[in-house]
Formats: C-alpha cells, structure tokens, sequence
C-alpha cells in the first residue's frame, strides 16, 4: 500500500499569506524574506577558502537588498533580464538573488561554456548586465556587446558584488506568476533554447517535493557540489535550503578526496548528486573492504544484506550504528542524513548498496523544463528499480504505450514550464493538444503512481527483429566496475541493405584503475579486462539487449557539467 499524500510542509505559509504574500505561493524574494524572519541567525551560505567563511540568513538579505537597490538605481526594472555566470559560491547566490530582489528576471549560464557559447545565450535572453567571475570577467569588459554593466563575483576584481549599493526606493516587485528565470541548457549551440520558469513553478515545486514525504530541517547543511546554474542544484539545494532556513555549503572541485574532505568540516546532512559521483565514492568504500581480505569482505557483505532487509521490511535501520565506526565515518558520511541521485539513471545495485549501509538514498527525477523535480522515492516506502513517486499536484500519464507498458511520460502540475523563450513554435511542439508536456523520456508506471524509467526516447534502438533496446538499461549494468571510467551504449548499422542496428559499446577506460598487485594494467590487459566485463554483463542481458560490437577509447567523451556524456557529440 502507497504511503498517502499527507504531509504538507508548505502548511505553515498560511501564517503568512495575506501578511508577507498575497498569491498561493510567494514568490522567491517573498520565500526568503519570510525565512529570514523564521531563523535571522543561522548559518545561510557557506564556503571554505580554506578557512570558513559563513553568512547568516540576515547578512545575507543585507547583501542581496543591497544588490537589488543598485540594480534598480542602474536602470533594471521589472522583467529585465540579468544573468549570471560563475563557479559556486556564495557571491553566486547573492547575485542571483538580487536580480529577483529588483523584481528582474535571472538568467543563469554555464560557467563551462565557452565564450562565443556565453554570448548567443545574452544576445537570445536580451540580457542588459552579467555577474561573472574571475576567469571571464577580463573578457566581457574587454567585450560588452550590448552588456551595460559587468559586475565581478570575486573580491579584488574589478566592481565587486559584495561593495554594490544604491538609494532606498520602492522597487516594483514581481508576482508568482510573473517569470523568475530562464535556464538553457548545456552545451547549447546555434538557436539557444531557454526554459522559462516562473515563481510559482520554482517555488511550488520546492515545496511539493517535501511532500513525497522528505523531511527537510532548518538544521540542515546541503552540499552544492554540482553546478549551481543547473536545475537540478538550484531548486534541490539552493531553493530547498532557503525554503527552510537550511545552510547552503559550497563544494569547489569534483575531487573525491576534496569532497569528503568538504563533508566531514562542514558536518553535511543532505547530499544530493549524480550517478558518476556516487559510483565513485561507493567504489572507494568496496576497495576498502575487499582489501580486507575475503573472509571480513564475506562477513560485511552478509551484514549488509542483513542490514537491508531490516530496513525494507521493518523499516527501522540498523545500518547507521553497524557501519558507524567500520565504514561511514572513514568514508567522511557520518553527518549523512540523506543522500538524493538525480541528474541521470542510478543503477539499483548502487541504490541498494547506500540504503544496506544505513545511509537514507534515494532517487529524483524530474528535467529542466518542470523545475525539476517530478517524482522522489520514500525514504520510508522506496522500490529499488523506480526513480521515484510523483509529487503531489503531478498529473503523470504514459503517452502510446507499448506491450510493455511503456510510453513517453507526459506532465501536468504547476512546476511546468510556460515555454521555451520567444519559441512559440518549439514550446507548441513540446506540448500534447491536452497540455501535458512532452518529456522525451520513456518509462512505465506501477498503481501505486511510481515510475520507472527505461530511457530517452531519441536513443532508442530498434533491432532487426524489431525489438525495442533502451542504452540507460545497458549501460546501468556497468556502473560499479571500476575499470570503465565512461560507457555509450548505441546502435549501429550492422546490415547495410536491411538497415539493420546491432549494439555497440563505446568504452574509455578508468586510467587510475590500478589491479590487485596495485599496478596500472597494460592496455593489453585492460582490453581483456573488459572483454570479461562485457562478457558477463551479456550474460545478464537478454538476447536482443547483447552487446556485440565494443569500441575502447583511448580519449575521454565530453560531458555536461553535471557528467552526462554528450552523446549528440560523438561521431558514428
């Protein structure tokens, strides 16, 4: 039986609307306002650099009022678009919250693209000033374009976030259905494609989410490590946090070492990422225990699979004090109260193997253009297979299913998009004549509204004889050998005349792998090492799913900044 829909944790905003508010969700700047009021003194933004540096959540308002006042005095009204560009750190958030604060529209970019890549996405938004860090802050004064102001997030360079200021004025401030953001997405090249967000769908979707039930505290430490520019850790960190009065603590490298380093100071309890992240972690802590020798890597596994059946089944976790002394607090997630995987498909080994440790894992989904997030598995009611429940108010449907039950998922509910910004023609198209919106992503749904996932519909395979292959499927069965850093599943032509697709792997080996003498193999012995791998994976796969056909790299593919391999990139 389905865990009902009856927590609300947005309940407590009915003693404030009509008073701090007026619609059914406040907007953002109204969000942070009333958190402010709620918890003045706690710690808001974090960094280490080395040495911590912390602002509380009524520094914080301080700054971004600040910022919004000299906005407003620089001409930007109600509507204009202001982006901002920049690695993690709190002079991120001030700034995009002080855009909000102006009553203006955001427009996040990818720190990681490239210039010419930076600009077609300012001249699409019509963006009229940019917040931007170091590295490229040097160009865009050098090359303003139509820019009016360039504005450095880093102390010492040029006109710096923190020192901004300007007269006390009313400013004309946005509703929650007005626009708050506009998200393109990575890589984009050619046509930009922005996703236009309002306040009501960030906000309502925050919210919504911690109904699944997730239970998010005001003493909470979130950990952005991904890029905040993103999605996924805009809302499900940054906006999560702010919504509760939680601290926001910036991680700077994508280094195992640094980020355990990171969670063990900051005491992190909510630690959100992607599949690559916590495949390398869980890797690390499986190298430790099979260095152990067998028979303790026996013993550990058996208690693991001891410690998961308690948890799923009598729901209480036993995990977090067996693992305790052993394993968690040599792997810095002590502090851990939850773990969240979002971003990409996890395998259900890796799922299972963080919840038999006693650590809280669940999966996300959700894209871009619903805010993101659309379904979360239970902490308490979790399946080891689904990405997770649908959030209440998601109306969810499988579009033209197959004999399987599969189909393209298809969305309604207040986090979805209002369209791709001036696009009339591509937001049309994105949308079914009922107005559910068009995912790309294909999957099915159990009665209990879970759903899983079987991939995106652009990659689908079609075999000769006619069976539908989804890659994702393919490639979660490798995550945990440490031998491949990357693998692409696609199809190729294996006939010519009948167009025929047979699978094909594209593989770059891991080059840290070392073997059980602690040597890096030859590139011999890597090539016969995944021969294996393929092997017994195929062995696992049924007939038509096989992988006949392995391609090794001897260079890494490009991904995203949230580590998905760019497969629109690759040559056939």
């Amino acid at each position: 039986m389905s865990v009902p829909y009856t927590e609300k944790p947005w309940e407590f905003l009915k003693d404030y609307r009509g008073k701090a508010f007026a619609g059914e969700w406040p907007t953002l700047p109204e969000m942070f306002k009333i958190t402010v009021s709620r918890y003045p003194e706690r710690s808001c933004f974090t960094i280490y650099e080395p040495d911590r540096i912390s602002l509380n959540y009524t520094e914080s308002l301080r700054l971004i009022e600040a910022v919004s006042r000299w906005l407003f005095s620089k001409g930007i009204r109600k509507g204009d678009k202001v982006a901002v560009t920049g690695k993690n750190a709190p002079e991120w958030t001030v700034a995009y919250l002080g855009i909000l604060f102006a009553g203006a529209v955001v427009v996040p970019i990818d720190y990681q693209l490239k210039n010419e890549e930076t600009d077609l996405i300012l001249k699409a938004s019509g963006s009229r000033m940019l917040f931007v860090d170091e590295e490229k802050y040097g160009y865009y004064l050098q090359n303003r374009g139509s820019l009016e102001e360039v504005i450095s997030l880093k102390q010492g360079i040029g006109t710096y976030v923190y020192t901004l200021n300007g007269p006390d004025t009313e400013i004309e401030q946005s509703t929650e259905t007005d626009l708050a953001a506009i998200l393109y997405t990575s890589g984009t090249t050619g046509n930009p494609k922005g996703v236009m967000l309002t306040h009501k769908n960030l906000v309502s979707d925050c919210y919504l989410a911690q109904g699944t039930p997730l239970i998010v505290l005001h003493t909470d430490v979130f950990y952005a490590i991904l890029p905040i520019h993103h999605s996924y850790t805009m809302l499900a960190v940054f906006i999560e946090a702010m919504s509760v009065g939680a601290e926001v603590l910036f991680g700077k490298k994508m280094v195992t070492t640094q980020i355990l380093k990171d969670l063990k100071e900051g005491q992190v309890t909510m630690l959100l990422g992607v599949p690559m992240l916590f495949n390398k972690v869980l890797a690390g802590i499986l190298r430790g225990i099979k260095a152990k020798g067998p028979v303790v890597y026996g013993l550990i596994s058996f208690l693991m699979a001891y410690s998961g059946f308690i948890k799923k089944v009598f729901k209480k976790n036993p995990g977090k004090k067996m693992f305790k002394k052993t394993i968690l607090d040599k792997a810095s997630l002590t502090s851990i109260r939850i773990c969240i995987c979002g971003g990409g498909p996890l395998a259900p080994s890796v799922f299972k193997k963080y919840n038999q440790l006693g650590i809280d894992f669940v999966q996300g989904f959700g894209l871009t253009e619903t805010s993101p997030i659309i379904a979360i598995n239970p902490i308490e009611q979790y399946k080891v297979t689904s990405v997770g429940r649908t959030c209440p108010q998601v109306d969810m449907k499988i579009d033209d299913p197959d004999e399987r039950g599969i189909g393209e998922v298809i969305v309604k509910g207040p986090m979805v998009m209002l369209g791709y910004y001036n696009m009339p023609e591509e937001t049309a198209a994105s949308f079914t004549p009922e107005g559910y919106l068009k995912t790309g992503d294909l999957g099915y749904m159990d009665s209990e509204n879970y759903l899983y996932l079987t991939g995106r519909a652009k990659n689908l395979i079609v075999t000769e004889g006619g069976k539908n292959v989804y890659p994702e499927e393919i490639e979660n069965e490798f995550q945990l050998f440490e031998e491949i850093e990357q693998i692409l599943v696609r199809g190729y032509i294996q006939d010519a005349k009948t167009k025929s697709e047979g699978i094909e792997a594209l593989i770059y080996p891991n080059p840290e792998f070392k073997d059980e003498k602690g040597e890096k193999p030859s590139p011999e012995n890597m090539s016969g090492r995944i021969d294996k791998i393929i092997n017994e994976v195929n062995q696992r796969l049924l007939p038509y799913q096989k992988i006949s056909k392995t391609v090794i790299l001897d260079k890494a593919m490009e991904m995203t900044t949230t580590k998905k391999i760019k497969r629109s990139n690759l040559e056939n």
